[in-house]
């Protein structure tokens, strides 16, 4: 007779409550809450940044930092921009292009932004998380890759257990690339799958035989990497409920320590390279439903925790055990194991966190290489965050990564009368309590595990700023 430790009993639990609350939600509820709406990775939301926030605020926050004696371990970002072809689903910031020589043009300007950054940190830093996204963060050859770890690693010093990762195009690596990425300290991948069926990916420009992920996978394993995460996205043209679920399956079996499951947002006036997606062969919104179903329905079946929102992991992953301690935090990449700390973001429209400060680097190449040929940081748009903004932060992370909120814990720490202050918000959410979403009482609020599944819906009505249904419409669907 197998024996399970307590923790993993407590997983099985959560996951059987979770299929049940699934299957208690009814389409009606699905079409009522399924609304534009943030994802949360900060708050406020990157489209309340204003240009009145430059260079100079940046620097003060970062001199802040310098100053404040002990410190949290910081969190960095970097962007790599390129990619060899176009996938037509992309909303990412990219740029197309197959001359290499680019890449090592933009890792120059990374090492005068890092050196910038340095004069007002200092140097020593120690870093607990590191991701390289893009784009295609392997654009870059090996040689390049050596040398951006080498920058980092001369002016920072990386946290023996801290999480270091890049996003993975399986298109553009083989084992030889993995084992170098292994040499350089990275222990975490992030491959981009997104479906398997051979028409999706015809359909978004991005042919990727299974096979080929299968056996990267099989390579990082054996080269000792602690986390494989594999991306999918369904709502994608061609998809069907029937062959999205042959994906699942052979992602289930694939196993990765880490699945983030993205619903397509079709918003063709603002990404263009969705222009080339016929509206006609998009999955329409029942399916695009059952899809959801299905695949939350096959990773709990295959022992994967539902982490919250569009993140799976099993149980022995850190994230999960993050979850199931209280631990799991949220920011710009989404879940994390990482404490609240400062993100330093490198690259083109990077966006990064110190102190209570937002900041956005410019978008295009052009304008990020003016700011640093001119000794600047690339710091074009911000927000220096309110009293208001920092207490609505608290709750609506707190929802968004606990699924409660002690009333208490918000009062100490901001010195606020919790019910008058949200008088407001709290009428608000009875519509969500019939619902059974969620439980409200003289202390707290409790997102049940039916509620989970619309937990960007929980955290919405604790926004100051969604105002209007044209605030929204910028936004993705919640589901």
């Amino acid at each position: 007779m197998a024996v399970i430790s307590m923790a993993e009993y407590a997983d099985q639990k959560t996951a059987q409550a979770e299929a049940d609350a699934l299957s208690e939600i009814t389409l009606e509820m699905l079409e009522k809450y399924d609304v534009a709406g943030p994802r949360y990775t900060s708050y406020p939301t990157a489209d309340r940044f204003v240009d009145a926030f430059g260079v100079e605020d940046y620097q003060q926050a970062l001199e802040k930092r310098r100053v404040g004696g002990m410190a949290l371990p910081l969190s960095i970002y970097v962007h790599v921009p390129f990619c060899e072809s176009l996938c037509f689903y992309c909303a990412c910031n990219k740029i197309i292009t197959k001359r290499h020589e680019r890449g090592a043009e933009y890792l120059e300007y990374l090492r005068r932004e890092i050196d910038l950054h340095v004069a007002h940190l200092g140097t020593g830093q120690t870093i607990s998380q590191l991701h390289l996204g893009g784009g295609s963060p392997t654009f870059f050859n090996d040689e390049e890759l050596s040398q951006l770890m080498d920058m980092i690693k001369r002016n920072f010093v990386m946290a023996p257990n801290g999480e270091y990762s890049i996003e993975i195009d399986p298109r553009t690596v083989d084992a030889k690339r993995l084992a170098h990425l292994a040499s350089l300290g990275f222990n975490r991948l992030s491959f981009g799958v997104q479906d398997f069926d051979h028409e999706v990916q015809k359909a978004v420009h991005r042919i990727q035989p299974a096979e080929q992920v299968f056996d990267l996978v099989g390579t990082a394993r054996r080269l000792g990497f602690d986390s494989v995460n594999v991306d999918l996205i369904y709502g994608l043209p061609k998809q069907n409920p029937a062959s999205f679920a042959r994906t699942l399956q052979q992602v289930a079996t694939l196993r990765p320590e880490r699945i983030a499951l993205y619903a397509y947002a079709h918003l063709p006036q603002r990404f263009k390279p969705q222009r080339k997606i016929h509206a006609e062969d998009l999955p329409v919104a029942a399916d695009k439903i059952e899809m959801l179903s299905i695949a939350i329905s096959t990773f709990l079946s295959a022992g994967y925790v539902y982490v919250g929102m569009d993140h799976f992991a099993l149980p022995t992953d850190s994230l999960a055990i993050a979850k199931r301690q209280g631990r799991l935090h949220r920011n710009f990449q989404g879940y994390s194991t990482q404490p609240d700390c400062d993100l330093i973001a490198l690259g083109v429209s990077s966006i990064g966190r110190v102190g209570s400060t937002y900041s956005q680097n410019a978008k295009t190449l052009d304008e990020y290489y003016d700011h640093i040929n001119q000794g600047k940081l690339p710091v074009v748009r911000g927000l220096a965050l309110t009293s208001d903004d920092l207490v609505r932060r608290a709750v609506i992370m707190a929802l968004m990564c606990q699924g409660e909120l002690q009333f208490e814990a918000v009062e100490l720490a901001y010195m606020i009368n919790f019910k008058q202050y949200f008088a407001n918000e709290l009428t608000s959410l009875k519509a969500l309590e019939k619902e059974g979403l969620v439980v409200v009482d003289d202390t707290s609020i409790q997102v049940t595990n039916q509620g989970w599944f619309f937990v960007r819906g929980v955290a919405m009505h604790f926004d100051r700023y969604l105002q209007t249904d044209q605030n929204r419409a910028k936004f993705s669907k919640i589901i």
